[in-house]
């Protein structure tokens, strides 16, 4: 059985890109078929895009490129920055303004992941919508 996905890239520059990066993540969502009827994974989707690329341009002070796949199962979020340094889940003080980004990404995602490379790194997170699961299965109407 052969894999089918389709996806998209584009990097965002540090000055304005995270908003750019969201209304890019949710125009192109658009065009799948599951997330009319899952606003609230879209939402998540579109949260997720909006910590990691606030994360590399902040903590990396870096340009980020994102890159979005849609597999059939999964939409794959990933992130690169040129700041090999891994992220860490901070514990902020109440009321503090930054430091959750990688706990809302853990709690958002089905799955994530980092990996360094070369010329930097990658963060990853999953997300599997249940109405994509219900079409591939045939339980749908």
């Amino acid at each position: 059985m052969a894999v089918r996905a389709m996806g998209w890239a584009h990097s965002f520059p540090v000055s304005g890109g995270v908003s750019a990066g969201r209304r890019w993540t949710r125009g192109h969502l658009e065009s799948l078929a599951w997330t009319a009827e899952e606003p609230e994974t879209v939402d998540a989707v579109v949260l997720t895009v909006s910590e990691l690329l606030t994360n590399a341009h902040i903590h990396a002070h870096s340009d980020a490129s994102l890159v979005l796949t849609w597999d059939g199962d999964c939409l794959h979020v990933s992130v690169h920055d040129e700041d090999s340094t891994l992220p860490l889940q901070r514990d902020p003080e109440p009321g503090a303004v930054s430091g959750r980004g990688v706990g809302i990404v853990r709690m958002l995602a089905d799955e994530w992941a980092m990996k360094c490379q070369r010329h930097g790194k990658t963060v990853t997170a999953c997300f599997r919508p249940a109405g994509a699961r219900r079409r591939q299965r045939g339980d749908d109407d």
